[in-house]
Formats: structure tokens, sequence, C-alpha cells
């Protein structure tokens, strides 16, 4: 198979989830609020969510947004989509081209095991910068690698660090945390750390030292003293030493890597520690990768602030460095077998798991023909790999059949979207309280007991009222529309008794009442 209907499958497979998914309430309606308030604000240098600031990401991502609702008229999720899946394009077929000079590299292999890589195929399908910066950090990587070999010196002498910066602008410091600790400690490895001024000299500061003075004068001209603070203080040193939010041991991405490298962690793990410890990583090239890899490792686990997704820069790398190792190991070793065979064996499980899981009353919205075809296509591509596996004993094709039947299986499941979106999203929701309010000629929406509902004013149109359980009973109150989660209708006897005799209307997670 050529590697241009490689990247075809993995766009039409993502296509119907491009498409049809609703935008989740967490992160991604939050951004959408951001965007509303920069574009009726006029600012572009600094943001605000419902009125507070909000300095935690860099503005060039809200940009991209920001162009995307004023072509557009309004939020589409598949342009936003777009944000995330070009991104994620360009990395793909910047490692691909990377390896393609090392003999004996599976060029199928080695995009498609990306491709379906847990963490980055959630990546690509979220509206968040983190895969935008991820680009940038693998692009300016690449550059330093053509630098260090004296290939298009003078181009890569600047674009080495436009794209250091523009991770930095896409992100935060981590953009230009990871290729500065990378490089300088590949420096040391190599025992050139003398050269640094070759890649880190007057001109890449300069470069890198322009761009942050532009973005913040323009802070400090929008927001002032404070919202500058907040950026250059509040947000580095207070997430890097003694984080505020996602405070988690050293040792966290120790145990997350297992599930974001998932289905190949058991691959890449084993090999490339075995790699390390029988010094079977020898061209310069698989030092260069394992370099990267362990000093953002140790980096990551030093800065106080974790989550999952933050390991996102050590997954191209992780997985093609284990495409390169390949060849150094017996393909056929029972260990190898073994590691591609237990996630084909979930595989095998997963249409039994989504029948039962759909017979429970949290998980009825399972009941979906789409997600059961998904689910069995996952369970024949389990046995299929098991076959190729022992049978025909092709550890390659086991693994290029995986991928692809992965990618058949979300395929088909993102059809299933549409009905999905309410245990997703809340665009149904509000489409519905909207409706019901036009109707009942009601002004406000009140809601209860909702995470971020605040957020919802991007449907709505206008801010929510928050309710307290108390204002809930007094009951007497008519004329009015209430938003809260039926698991506080049915687990509260007293908000049960007072909305019993009310309408009301289930969507997803939650419940529309009326009072009237």
């Amino acid at each position: 198979m050529k590697s241009k209907y490689i990247y075809l499958i993995w766009f039409v497979a993502l296509l119907p989830t491009m498409i049809f998914r609703d935008f989740t309430p967490n992160n991604e309606l939050r951004y959408l609020d951001i965007v509303d308030e920069a574009l009726k604000s006029g600012n572009i240098f600094t943001f605000t969510n419902q009125g507070e600031i909000y300095a935690d990401k860099p503005p060039f991502y809200f940009w991209l947004m920001m162009i995307g609702k004023l072509i557009l008229g309004e939020h589409r999720m598949w342009y936003y989509s777009l944000l995330s899946f070009i991104p994620a394009f360009v990395t793909i077929i910047t490692m691909t081209k990377w390896i393609r000079r090392e003999h004996g590299v599976e060029e199928k292999t080695a995009p498609l095991m990306l491709m379906t890589t847990g963490l980055f195929i959630g990546s690509t399908l979220v509206v968040r910068m983190d895969m935008l910066m991820i680009m940038f950090i693998v692009l300016s990587l690449y550059s330093f690698y053509q630098m260090y070999y004296g290939q298009n010196l003078k181009r890569n002498s600047f674009l080495f660090p436009i794209y250091v910066f523009f991770a930095l602008f896409s992100k935060g410091p981590l953009g230009l945390l990871i290729p500065f600790v990378s490089t300088i400690m590949f420096l040391i490895f190599k025992k050139k750390l003398r050269d640094y001024k070759n890649y880190w000299g007057w001109k890449s500061l300069l470069i890198i030292l322009v761009g942050c003075i532009v973005w913040f004068i323009g802070v400090y001209i929008e927001g002032g003293n404070e919202y500058l603070n907040n950026l250059l203080v509040h947000q580095t040193v207070g997430r890097g030493i003694d984080s505020f939010h996602h405070k988690e041991p050293f040792y966290y991405y120790g145990i997350s890597i297992w599930y974001s490298l998932a289905p190949w962690s058991l691959l890449f793990v084993p090999i490339f520690i075995a790699a390390l410890i029988k010094k079977r990583i020898n061209s310069v090239l698989e030092q260069y990768f394992a370099v990267i890899i362990m000093s953002t490792f140790v980096l990551l686990s030093l800065i106080s602030s974790k989550i999952a997704i933050y390991s996102l820069p050590l997954i191209p790398f992780s997985i093609y460095i284990t495409a390169l190792l390949f060849n150094k190991f017996n393909i056929q070793n029972i260990w190898i077998k073994l590691a591609i065979a237990f996630p084909a064996f979930i595989f095998i499980f997963a249409l039994p798991a989504v029948i039962y899981l759909s017979k429970t009353e949290e998980m009825l919205f399972l009941q979906n023909w789409f997600i059961y075809i998904g689910a069995g296509v996952l369970s024949i591509t389990g046995i299929i790999i098991i076959y190729f596996l022992y049978r025909k004993k092709d550890t390659f094709r086991s693994i290029n059949t995986m991928a692809i039947g992965f990618l058949i299986g979300i395929f088909i499941i993102g059809w299933s979207m549409p009905q999905l979106n309410d245990q997703l999203g809340w665009g149904n929701l509000c489409k519905k309280a909207i409706e019901l309010a036009d109707k009942h000629q009601i002004e406000d929406y009140q809601v209860y007991n909702i995470k971020r509902s605040e957020n919802m004013d991007v449907y709505l149109g206008k801010d929510i009222i928050k309710v307290d359980k108390e204002k809930i009973l007094r009951g007497a109150q008519d004329n009015r529309l209430l938003i809260l989660p039926n698991k506080d209708i049915s687990i509260d006897n007293e908000i049960n008794s007072i909305l019993s005799d009310k309408e009301h209307y289930q969507i997803g997670k939650y419940t529309i009442v009326i009072f009237k």
C-alpha cells in the first residue's frame, strides 16, 4: 500500500467524527467562549473567559479560531478539527521523511502506528492547541538535525528559531523548553556542547526575543501590568514549581505513558529499554530520538503541573524510534509477538464488551448499530491479527492490520456521533432549552450543579443564572426554565418531589424543567 493511501484512509476514518461531533463542555466550549469575547472586545493579545483574565494560553491558536469564526460566521467543528488534523498530518509527514534515510525501515508501519496511538489520535480529534505546538516542536528538532549535518544551513538557521518561537506562541513555555533541553542534551551526549552557538547563537535568540517582545508589548497595551504578570509569572512559575492546576507526583508519566501510547506501549517500552541496555541505539538518528524522549520525559516529570496530554511531544519520537529499532531485534521474538497479541485479544472482546455494557442503565446510549458494527470490526481485526502472528508469522502485517482495522472501526463508530452528542456536549440540550424558552416566553436560563455551565452562553446567546438547591425548593417561582443533571433528580428526594409534577425533558445526562 502506497503512503498516500495510508494518509487518505486516516483522513476518511476521522472525517465523520470531525464533522458530526459536538463541542465538549470542559475545554472546547470554553475556548469558543474566549473567542467570542475576544471578537466582541477587539482584543488580539489578551483574552477573557466570562470577563475574567484568561492568560493560560498564548494567542496564536485563538487567532486561528477567530479567523474561522469571522469567515464562517459561526463556530464550525469541521474547521476547528482541521486546526488539529493539519498539524498532525504535517507531523507524520515530517517524521516519515526524517526516517526515510535509514535503511530497512518499514515506511508504512511507522505512520500507521502513530496515526492509531491513543493520545495522538485523541489529540487530533479535539479542539486544543497541543497538536499545533507538537508540529512546531517536531519541525524545530528536524531543522536542528539538518543543521547538525550541515544541510541547508542558511535556511535552517532562520527556520529553527522561528519554529521554536511558534511552538512557544502556540501553547506556552514547553514549546521553548523541549527543543532547548533536547538539543542541548544531545550536544552534551555527542560531546559537542561547545557548538551550541551554531544553533542557539545570537540569530536564534534575537528572532525568539523579538517575537516575544512584540507579544508582550501587545499584552501590556491591551491588558496592562496585571495581565502581563499573570502571563509571565502565574502561568509559568506557578504551573512549573507549585502548580495550582493538575498537580501530580513526579512518577505520573511513568504510569500514564502505558495508556497514552496504547495499543503500542507494550512494543515501545520493552524495545526501548532493551535497546538501551544492550547498547543497540547506534545511529545518530536513533541517539537523537532517544535523547529527545529521555530528556523530555525528565523535564515533564520535574514540572509540577501534569496531565496525560502534556506528554504528547514524546509520542512521535517514541513510535518512530520503535520502528527504527525493529531491525535491531528478531521481529519474530516471542515477546514482540505477545506485545502485539495482548491488544489484539482486547480487540477480540470489543463487540461482546459493547453488547454487555449497552444493556446497563448507564450505557444505554451504546445501543447504536454503528457502534455495534464498529466494535464488530475491531473483534474481527483482533482474530485476523492472531492468525497473522501465529500462522503466517508475519509481524509487520499484524501491526498494519491492527492499525487499519482500528481506523475502519473509528470510521464506522464516527457515524454514531449525532446520537452520542447528547452524552458528549450541550448543543442539543441548549437547542431544546431555547425552543422551550420561546414557547413559554421565558427570558432567563437557570442552571443547577453543572460544572462550567457559564460557557453555555455560546449556544444560548446570553448568560445563564446559577441557582442553588434552596432556590429550586422554593417552587412557587413560576415561569422559569431550569437545567440540571439527571443524577441530582434521582439521588435527591427533595428535588425530585418538587420537580415530579413539572413539565420536563431529558436530553442526555441532563433534564430541562419548566416551572409554570
